[in-house]
């Protein structure tokens, strides 16, 4: 996977050469490259921001930097979106070419005229004809007009496929995913993180200050990029830079081989269907200033085990996240999940669990 990330403080990311993700670009399953922002600048400060547009306070980063940055990264080229003025100036261009195009024709069929009047009609009889009906506007075309216009039958000074701005190519299979941190966004979730861990090339966007100018997403989703706003949670950061080691380590290790044991990721909190929060987790000793770990886990029973680790993550998930224990599945809950869900006051006869009022 390669991994793109733009940034005002790229020396933020060297810690990426630490620990399980040092090691996975060492093996070479990711490729990481941190951009300063400031390089895509034209002025003597290097500026990236500047005041809100209707006044407030603080500052916004410009699209215009960000852009140039982008465009190269993603490699595209400019263009405009929406643009009133641009369409205004495209119809202006096809009017004024119709109308010369008109005039050319008119001017033809004038010589025309002026060459039968002295003669010359046995020669070129057939191009007054087709002359004189270009110049009125005739569904026939000469040769000639066939030739300027790129398509038979079309009318001088009307437009055709070519004047017909083309939509947004769509993106190659390698273009990145461009993900922006955003506390206003929705939640990035761990179904999130293992979707994008099927992509080939992420490319992320930090932004300062009072955030970014909210154009830039909606322009390269006009051109047809997978662009992604993501919160972290319901707070705010200086920059985007932690949001995006978050959803970095999230998405990059559910990488095939970054894991050292692949099996530690299965039954993780959130992790797969019906998610539940994790079980806890102990270690040696079995009893440490006091505390002992519960004996279940001492029995060397794996099937008591895993059911108590089973409850234990349904009791946790009840205190802690009701949400997620009412978006289970009931029909694939087992009888003892019902037994244990019942007991801390869930009805289980309906479609999804339902917290009993008490």
């Amino acid at each position: 996977m390669k991994i793109d990330i733009v940034s005002v403080f790229p020396e933020y990311f060297d810690v990426l050469g630490l620990s399980l993700f040092g090691k996975a670009q060492a093996k070479g399953l990711v490729e990481v490259h941190a951009h300063n922002l400031r390089d895509w600048t034209h002025d003597v400060h290097h500026s990236v921001d500047d005041t809100p547009v209707g006044g407030g306070a603080g500052m916004v980063m410009k699209p215009v930097v960000w852009s140039e940055c982008l465009d190269d990264l993603l490699g595209l080229e400019p263009a405009t979106v929406g643009s009133a003025a641009a369409d205004a100036e495209d119809t202006a261009e096809v009017v004024n070419r119709g109308a010369t195009e008109n005039d050319a024709h008119a001017a033809t069929a004038t010589e025309v005229s002026n060459k039968v009047e002295t003669g010359e009609a046995a020669a070129i009889g057939t191009a007054a004809t087709d002359a004189g009906a270009c110049a009125n506007g005739d569904a026939t075309t000469s040769p000639a007009a066939q030739t300027e216009d790129g398509v038979d039958g079309d009318e001088p000074g009307n437009a055709t496929a070519a004047d017909v701005p083309a939509e947004p190519a769509e993106p190659p299979a390698d273009r990145p995913v461009l993900i922006f941190p955003n506390p206003s966004a929705p939640l990035f979730t761990q179904r999130d993180a293992t979707e994008l861990s099927r992509a080939k090339h992420l490319l992320f966007g930090c932004g300062r200050y009072e955030g970014y100018d909210a154009r830039i997403p909606e322009y390269y989703r006009a051109q047809g990029v997978d662009v992604r706003e993501y919160s972290i949670g319901d707070y705010v950061l200086n920059g985007g830079e932690v949001a995006v080691s978050v959803m970095l380590e999230a998405i990059t290790r559910l990488l095939p081989g970054f894991m050292g044991n692949p099996e530690s990721i299965v039954e993780e909190s959130y992790t797969g269907e019906g998610a539940l929060l994790e079980h806890r987790q102990y270690t040696k000793p079995a009893e440490w200033r006091g505390i002992r770990v519960p004996d279940v886990l001492l029995s060397g029973d794996h099937g008591k085990v895993d059911r108590f680790r089973r409850d234990e993550a349904l009791e946790r998930t009840d205190a802690i996240r009701p949400d997620l224990i009412a978006a289970l599945d009931c029909a694939k809950l087992s009888k003892q999940d019902r037994k244990t869900l019942m007991a801390l006051g869930w009805e289980v006869s309906g479609a999804h669990p339902r917290k009993l009022d008490r």
